[in-house]
């Protein structure tokens, strides 16, 4: 099963965690860096105290120069002084100029301070004869790092909480506005709006969430094509019920007002007759495109069967030549006697309705495709090309001229239809070269 949304996810989530590591890293260690250094006007301050000192220091005023020192201490709280610094070097070695050069006594104000060190560094600024030295440790108000621990609560706690939120919203947005839409198609879809659909509003996503919409949309068409054919049966079945019933209004009346009695009732019979195949027509139709069923367990000899159907139909219909050519025997396993009998039985009287009298009925019965294919062909006046499948709509009557007897109320192909299908099978209506419709219908030999 394809999990493409679980790897979306967890791919979100592991890229948002590493770049949330990577960003609280670089944060740190840059925050940290430039927390590490004396803000420059600190440094102008201790330089301009070294320079002080220098000064007092080459006037030769030692009591000038002391009483500057104790006050500075007193002020900033902290200790200077004013010193020599004297290398002297031992069994003959030398001090190379490199080492005489950057000899210090404490820290240059340039240089990084260490934060996570409790005391504070001393502070040196040379004076230009390179051996006397002003000193002083660093004053607590000049320290760097001052706002380090509201930094590293921001960088581990806030930093984070502010990225997973985005993160968090980003996947719920992702998450959520399928499910939206979803939720908008179903309510539109509950009051009314069967056209409703979904995943074309999801744009290039492939996920289990367009899965998931694709499965709506199937859905939706398939309820809408039962709600919508439900309809049209019901308006269908209204109209065709309408004629009986006028007549048997008819009838009726002319019952009550006592005109000819016996010449109504077998009307009034035919009239209810009709009535009752049509609605058990139209209730089995229903089922049939409702439920989709799937008839498929019984076995049987169809050459059995239509030889049957045959008999029957040259007994109605005595004026009609129907000829036969059916095997010695044609088994079918997993099939359905009921709906091979009533789909076949239709096609058949649909034959001898529309052909001329003293007209002949052709059916053959003949292996084709791992199955068999039953062909009825008639010598009526056929079908217009653009009406060969509109003849298997339910209450649809195709126009065809010169047929003999009573019409039907248009139900009989469509429940062949149906039924064929329901085993598996197929129903094809072509015209004849020269006159005559030839239904064709295949079933197959087994389904298991």
């Amino acid at each position: 099963m394809s999990r493409k949304l679980w790897w979306r996810l967890c791919g979100t989530l592991a890229l948002g965690t590493l770049v949330l590591v990577w960003v609280i890293s670089f944060l740190g260690a840059t925050t940290e860096q430039q927390m590490s250094f004396i803000a420059k006007h600190h440094q102008d301050t201790l330089k301009q105290w070294g320079r002080t000192a220098e000064r007092l220091y080459l006037s030769g005023d030692e009591r000038a120069l002391a009483d500057w020192l104790e006050n500075l201490q007193v002020q900033e709280d902290t200790w200077a002084a004013v010193v020599r610094s004297s290398v002297q070097p031992l069994a003959g070695s030398e001090l190379s100029g490199q080492f005489m050069e950057g000899f210090r006594l404490g820290r240059n104000v340039e240089w990084k301070i260490h934060l996570y060190f409790a005391d504070n560094p001393i502070m040196d600024m040379t004076f230009a004869d390179g051996h006397t030295h002003f000193l002083i440790t660093l004053p607590q108000r000049m320290r760097p790092g001052t706002y380090l621990p509201e930094m590293k609560l921001f960088l581990k706690v806030a930093l984070p909480l502010v990225v997973l939120l985005v993160l968090s919203l980003v996947i719920y947005r992702h998450v959520m506005n399928p499910i939206r839409q979803l939720e908008l198609a179903t309510r539109q879809f509950s009051e009314g709006n069967l056209g409703t659909r979904v995943r074309a509003l999801l744009g290039n996503r492939n996920d289990e969430l367009t899965a998931l919409a694709d499965t709506f949309d199937r859905m939706a068409e398939r309820i809408g094509d039962l709600i919508l054919s439900q309809r049209r049966l019901i308006a269908d079945l209204s109209h065709e019920l309408r004629t009986p019933l006028t007549r048997i209004d008819m009838a009726v009346s002319c019952v009550e007002e006592g005109i000819d009695t016996h010449h109504f009732l077998p009307r009034i019979r035919r009239e209810c007759d009709l009535m009752r195949a049509l609605v058990e027509d139209t209730l089995t139709l229903a089922w049939l495109e409702n439920e989709q069923p799937d008839l498929g367990n019984e076995d049987l000899n169809l050459t059995d069967l239509v030889d049957s159907i045959v008999e029957d139909a040259r007994y109605e219909n005595p004026s009609r030549r129907i000829v036969a050519e059916l095997p010695d025997q044609a088994m079918l396993a997993g099939s359905s006697h009921r709906a091979i009998a009533q789909a076949v039985e239709n096609v058949v009287r649909n034959a001898c309705h529309y052909a001329p009298a003293e007209g002949c009925i052709r059916i053959v019965l003949e292996p084709q495709d791992n199955g068999y294919r039953l062909s009825v062909s008639d010598q009526g006046p056929g079908v217009p090309a653009e009406q060969l499948e509109l003849i298997f709509k339910p209450f649809f009557r195709a126009s065809r001229t010169g047929q003999s007897g009573p019409g039907g109320h248009g139900l009989g192909l469509s429940l062949a239809r149906r039924q064929v299908e329901a085993i598996g099978g197929w129903i094809q209506a072509r015209n004849r070269p020269g006159r005559g419709l030839q239904m064709d219908l295949w079933f197959p030999a087994s389904r298991l």
